[in-house]
């Protein structure tokens, strides 16, 4: 039987990891897995030690802040590691965490499957140092990446998109707005503040904002789409009671997205999941002040959203800091809603992303790899 560590700081990384587990379960089925995520990875068996929302801390201030908290689940998995000797470790994202967990399984003898790289060609390149000293495998998402791993001489596999597995939507528009109480003939936009508690605090106020303005330009529905890690109360204290034309819902994301005519939704998974659906989208952006100034002049590339990076050019606009205001969302909004030419061609690129990332099932790709490290191993 194997015991194995897996690591996820938030939710697309947890989801990814539960598709690993699943397919690795077909290879292996006494298998045991233990560590940090979310419900879905723990539906597969997983052992969680602590939930993913632990680590799901956005900005260098909002860190600061939390690492008396975050070196103690640091040390309780060291621990854990000592005292259980799992055959492999699969990190999930998260680098901030994660690559310095990988140096001390290095010193521990466990070799390290790094699922997701981390965006080393948008900043802090020099994280493919720690790297190359301390994971036996990088498994990656996107196509471009090969390039920059082979240049460094880091064993490295262009896997699949493990979106490309779950992109699957159950009914139609008018199965949703019959579902939830909505017209199918109105305008229906979807709001996508993030996945972590601080992303939502900073966006979803200017999204309200927003929607005030555009429900006085157009007779519009607008379809908030809660994280499905936190509690409804959570958004009742950024949301105003009873506020007209906003509906709330937890489930069928993926069938609200496909139903909507535009997606505003912060940088992150989401955008490129509204593309591969294709329906037209805003992607933006909010930190601290203080968290923003020492970031920015870390970057190295002139699109935030990945739909943008993919694309190479700017086919979605993006909305960073500043820029995310509730006039620019509405200016915006309306280029998009009222030239069917620009939803065309907005759709017609997101095409050729969806073609770019191939067909290959990343979920049974990145378990055949943990079974070729263990066997190695």
């Amino acid at each position: 039987m194997s015991s194995i560590l897996i690591i996820a700081g938030e939710k697309s990384g947890a989801t990814y990891g539960a598709g690993l587990i699943r397919q690795f379960k077909a290879i292996d089925p006494s298998s045991r897995f233990f560590g940090i995520g979310g419900k879905r990875m723990e539906a597969e068996g997983v052992e969680i030690l602590f939930p993913m929302e632990d680590l799901a801390v956005v900005g260098f201030v909002e860190i600061v802040s939390q690492i008396p908290r975050i070196r103690k689940i640091f040390r309780r998995i060291r621990d854990e590691v000592k005292a259980r000797s799992p055959k492999a470790a699969v990190l999930i994202d998260s680098p901030d965490f994660n690559l310095r967990l990988a140096k001390r399984l290095k010193k521990l003898g466990v070799p390290v499957l790094y699922y997701i790289s981390p965006t080393v060609w948008a900043w802090r390149r020099g994280r493919l140092r720690t790297i190359k000293r301390n994971v036996s495998k990088m498994l990656l998402i996107f196509p471009f990446e090969e390039a920059i791993y082979k240049q460094e001489g880091i064993p490295a596999r262009f896997v699949g998109h493990p979106l490309l597995e779950r992109i699957h939507v159950a009914f139609g528009r008018e199965e949703f707005c019959r579902k939830y109480g909505l017209d199918p003939k109105k305008k229906m936009i979807v709001l996508l503040p993030g996945s972590r508690a601080t992303e939502i605090r900073f966006h979803l106020p200017v999204l309200i904002q927003a929607l005030e303005i555009m429900k006085s330009a157009w007779d519009a529905q607008f379809v908030l789409v809660q994280a499905d890690h936190l509690e409804a109360d959570f958004y009742r204290r950024i949301v105003p009671d009873g506020l007209p034309g906003l509906t709330i819902i937890r489930r069928d994301a993926y069938e609200a997205m496909a139903a909507g005519d535009l997606i505003l939704s912060a940088c992150g998974t989401a955008n490129l999941e509204a593309a591969l659906l294709g329906t037209p989208l805003i992607a933006f952006y909010r930190l601290s002040p203080l968290t923003y100034v020492f970031g920015v002049k870390l970057v190295r590339i002139k699109n935030y959203s990945i739909v943008n990076i993919l694309a190479g050019d700017r086919v979605v606009p993006e909305l960073i800091q500043g820029e995310f205001t509730p006039d620019n969302l509405f200016r915006e909004a309306k280029r998009i809603l009222e030239s069917p030419d620009v939803r065309a061609g907005m759709k017609a690129r997101f095409e050729d992303i969806r073609s770019s990332l191939g067909e290959a099932p990343a979920s049974k790709n990145a378990a055949l790899e943990l079974d070729r490290l263990l066997r190695e191993g």
